[in-house]
């Protein structure tokens, strides 16, 4: 039988965070920047930078929502999904989130 995977791991340091509590449980919304460093066949350095937005529920595998904050480093485990919505405009649009089983404070 064949596997599907949708599994992304991130580490990188925290940019924004929104923390709220849905039914009774506490959810933290916060990006991610991750930075890729390379040289070109010229011998340059480039820095790729890339910005995640990831959400992450209070539980297992979850250290204090509180402690997220801005600019600590954090490994971050989930799979990432595609969300849909039309726009007060009535253009359709979409992006992309990282949904986590697993955040660790490095």
């Amino acid at each position: 039988m064949e596997q599907h995977l949708n599994r992304i791991e991130l580490r990188g340091r925290v940019g924004t965070v929104r923390t709220n509590e849905v039914n009774g449980t506490k959810v933290a919304n916060f990006s991610v920047v991750t930075e890729h460093l390379y040289k070109t066949r010229e011998g340059n350095a480039v820095s790729e930078t890339t910005w995640f937005n990831v959400t992450a529920w209070d539980g297992k595998d979850m250290p204090d929502l509180d402690r997220i904050v801005k600019g600590v480093p954090v490994n971050v485990t989930g799979r990432l999904r595609i969300n849909r919505y039309t726009s007060a405009d009535g253009v359709e649009k979409q992006y992309y989130e990282v949904l986590a089983n697993r955040v660790r404070i490095l």
